[in-house]
């Protein structure tokens, strides 16, 4: 008989929750994802504001996701909630909700660690993709480059020694005057943009060429800085905001998707997985393709299941309660929940981003 794992995400500024039906075969029986458009106003997440936003809603995306899989509080087997990391007032309102959901109901609670969810997003519409496999996770809050060689067992090849990806993407997109969240509309308007007109700086590149701790990291506050250069030099923004778009963006491509290919080959792997936000980005996901063998599969989800959204928390919950695994009525949000199973090399120092 199959399970239902009601699913919650609050780790940002998207109030999610799902319905995962697990059995012989898994099931997506509903996502409701409900972005709050209010922080387009300034120009990024209002920690205070979003986590109100959660506590006005969740209630309501719960109920719509529970209508459209057709049952019940009562039908709800499981419950699984995002611990962490995000934003902790966010984070609070979602594990409150599901905690209580889950001892009200006498079932068992899986606290979920984000990342690990966007690892499973692809399994939710490739079942069959598994480990061991090398996977880039870039959304607007992290960038990693993980050795997967089996699920829980997550190797720090690299991360990002300042902005992440999506940080990036968007205040690059607020220098351009496109506005926030800036990766789509970057990835637009480079479409239209010459190639070459701005060769900004591949930071890190030439590490791939050398062993060291630097070989897989990422850094991009000097091609941040290198935009912003460009930006006030030029004497007619409005003709050349898409060169500057192309440019940004053809550096950010290359440097993600050189390290990811070569750690894959490096360490004899024919598949590669590309999560989080950044992970929409075609020209990305087409570059990471074209650096891998013909026999390569790279694994992305659909966009819906690339940015933040409660059937990620929920493949993974489904995933350790297959294991026996749960949280105790005492589960916390932590804005820095460390990732469960990560091994971090000795030579590679600081916190992953």
């Amino acid at each position: 008989m199959a399970q239902n794992i009601l699913a919650f995400e609050t780790s940002c500024d998207e109030t999610s929750a799902a319905v995962l039906s697990v059995g012989d075969k898994r099931r997506l029986a509903s996502l409701v994802i409900l972005s709050q458009d209010i922080h387009r106003i300034f120009g990024g997440v209002v920690p205070e504001l979003a986590s109100r936003a959660h506590l006005q809603t969740i209630g309501d995306v719960a109920e719509q996701a529970l209508a459209e899989a057709g049952i019940s509080q009562n039908g709800v087997n499981a419950v699984a909630v995002t611990a962490g990391p995000g934003l902790v007032g966010a984070l609070l309102v979602g594990v409150m909700f599901g905690k209580t959901m889950a001892l009200s109901l006498d079932v068992p609670l899986i606290g979920v660690h984000h990342l690990e969810g966007h690892l499973f997003a692809p399994t939710l519409e490739q079942p069959e993709f598994a480990p061991p496999f090398v996977a880039l996770l870039v959304s607007g809050g992290h960038t990693l480059l993980l050795e997967v060689p089996a699920w829980g067992d997550y190797r720090l090849l690299g991360s990002t020694r300042d902005d992440a990806a999506g940080e990036a993407f968007d205040k690059v997109a607020t220098l351009l005057g496109l506005g926030y969240p800036g990766g789509a509309a970057i990835e637009r308007l480079a479409q239209s943009g010459k190639a070459g007109r701005y060769n900004f700086p591949r930071p890190l590149l030439k590490e791939l060429d050398r062993e060291g701790p630097d070989r897989y990291a990422f850094s991009f506050s000097g091609l941040k800085t290198a935009v912003l250069r460009a930006v006030r030099a030029s004497r007619d923004l409005e003709a050349e905001r898409a060169d500057m778009a192309r440019g940004f963006q053809d550096a950010m491509v290359e440097v993600l998707a050189a390290k990811t290919a070569d750690a894959a080959v490096n360490l004899g792997y024919s598949r590669v997985m590309l999560g989080g936000g950044v992970a929409c980005n075609q020209a990305l996901v087409e570059r990471v393709r074209s650096m891998l063998s013909g026999d390569a599969t790279v694994a992305v989800a659909s966009n819906r299941l690339n940015t933040d959204n409660a059937a990620m928390i929920a493949a993974a919950g489904a995933w350790h309660l297959s294991r026996g695994e749960s949280s105790g009525w005492d589960l916390e949000p932590k804005a820095d929940l460390p990732f469960p199973g990560l091994t971090i090399p000795a030579a590679l120092t600081g916190a992953p981003r």
